[in-house]
């Protein structure tokens, strides 16, 4: 039984310390990673800090009302399975839980046979959800759309709109950081419009030259400029019939603002030293990182294009907006990549999964799908662990500087003062601040905290027990 449990992470919010030591006990020998808090506000501050695959809420909590907590629970994290519990309930309680998305209610969480029952009946609906997932996607796959991986809320919102859109003609605007995925969702809207069996031609306003620009997008007739020793054909005339992507449309010049907003109004063009006039049957998708408001206000950005352009804007949302399909995304790009190098389907330890669910993701998809591209190459075994990761996922100084940035110490040992100090207590102090930090950046989950300043969890936890750290508003009892 426990070692079927293993990695499974149980968050139990219960205010009573002795009900909250009971079930921790009862779970924990039963191989379940548990942690605890006593506070509703403490239950969404760890939630956000470490991803659970069950919360176990008691129904009444000091801080936020229950109510509120599982509905931003269900809202954030779709993958986490919520269970009520409550000593005395209410059928009121109870029918409200399960509306706001509680999967179930145990009336007496003393009871261990229910309470295993509950967490067992979760753990296997959350199972069939990822399989009907996945049966989801494998219908996708027939509509271009199974290359954007994702089940939260901003997710949904954007294959809304794909859907939608795909069915119009209507010119989209795809908004999105770099490395969201914006020409996936492009790819999504063209192939499943009346178009798909026309071409889709991308082009990265940003990455050409603005004089080349030009000629790449509506072709040069032979002689129109030095090297034009032929007649070619542009992008708009390629995608004849199909969809032009233009992305990072953002960066294009004023000149060639021009003639694009020329194109979308009339749908027409002539050729760089042409002067037949051509007819464009496309569709316009565009995209940009960029804020194009901001750029009209500066002057850097036609108004009467932008709102061409934006007739129907898809805003992609950027990662650490969309942490819960973090999870779907590393399960689809370890399948992706390992069978791709040949080096089989590789999988990450539930610790090192948890670090991803902390990173910030200034990079977003692109970086992530670059950093498990690493470690399906370097990791030794199928199992990806924590100590694969870069050291930044662990809060580690990164070990490949040499030099100190100007006007900063590389060292952390602290400066000592012309008239001296009391090297113990300096000693001691050091130490506190090393393990707070350790257990702040961990959600004060002791194995990690242990792992990442290299001691026995035993003794992290003497340590802590000896300075008296105790985190605010929780129970530690993990």
């Amino acid at each position: 039984m426990a070692n079927d449990n293993h990695g499974i992470s149980i968050l139990i919010a219960e205010r009573r310390a002795a009900m909250a030591q009971h079930m921790r006990d009862f779970l924990a020998a039963r191989g379940f990673q548990v942690s605890c808090c006593n506070d509703a506000d403490a239950c969404l501050a760890y939630a956000d800090q470490q991803f659970f695959d069950i919360i176990l809420l008691a129904e009444r909590l000091a801080g936020a009302s229950t109510a509120r907590v599982v509905a931003t629970l269900s809202e954030r994290l779709p993958e986490t399975v919520v269970i009520m519990t409550s000593p005395e309930p209410t059928v009121p309680a109870a029918v409200e839980a399960l509306r706001l998305g509680a999967f179930d209610f145990v009336p007496d969480p003393q009871d261990e046979e229910s309470l295993l029952a509950a967490v067992e009946q979760a753990l296997q609906f959350r199972r069939l959800r990822r399989i009907n997932g996945e049966r989801r996607q494998e219908v996708n796959r027939k509509y271009d759309v199974d290359n954007i991986v994702g089940q939260s809320r901003p997710m949904q919102e954007v294959f809304r709109l794909i859907h939608k859109v795909a069915a119009t003609d209507a010119t989209v605007l795809i908004l999105g950081e770099s490395g969201t995925g914006k020409e996936l969702v492009a790819r999504a809207v063209h192939a499943q419009s009346s178009r798909a069996n026309r071409p889709l031609v991308p082009v990265n306003c940003g990455a050409i030259p603005s004089e080349l620009l030009e000629s790449e997008l509506f072709g040069h007739e032979k002689g129109a400029f030095t090297g034009a020793i032929k007649t070619r054909l542009g992008r708009f005339e390629m995608a004849e019939g199909g969809t032009v992507f233009l992305d990072e449309v953002g960066d294009m010049s004023p000149m060639l603002q021009v003639k694009l907003l020329r194109v979308l109004q009339d749908h027409q063009f002539e050729r760089v030293g042409g002067a037949k006039t051509i007819n464009a049957d496309i569709r316009v998708i565009a995209a940009t990182h960029r804020d194009l408001r901001r750029r009209v206000e500066e002057g850097l950005f036609r108004e009467d294009l932008f709102y061409r352009l934006n007739v129907v804007p898809i805003k992609v949302p950027p990662l650490r907006e969309r942490r819960s399909d973090i999870p779907l995304l590393a399960d689809f790009f370890l399948e992706r990549l390992g069978q791709l190098k040949g080096l089989g389907v590789k999988r990450l330890h539930p610790e090192a999964l948890e670090a991803l669910l902390r990173h910030n993701w200034p990079g977003n998809v692109r970086e992530l799908e670059n950093l498990l591209e690493r470690l399906v190459i370097l990791a030794d075994d199928d199992l990806i662990l924590p100590q694969d990761l870069p050291p930044k996922f662990a809060g580690l100084p990164p070990q490949a500087e040499t030099a100190a940035e100007p006007g900063q110490e590389r060292s952390l040992a602290p400066i000592l003062p012309e008239e001296g100090l009391d090297f113990n207590t300096a000693v001691d102090e050091f130490e506190r601040r090393l393990i707070l930090q350790a257990l702040e950046r961990t959600g004060w989950v002791k194995n990690q905290a242990a792992a990442m300043l290299r001691l026995n969890r035993t003794t992290l936890v003497e340590k802590i027990k000896k300075k008296g750290l105790m985190p605010a508003g929780r129970v530690t009892l993990d």
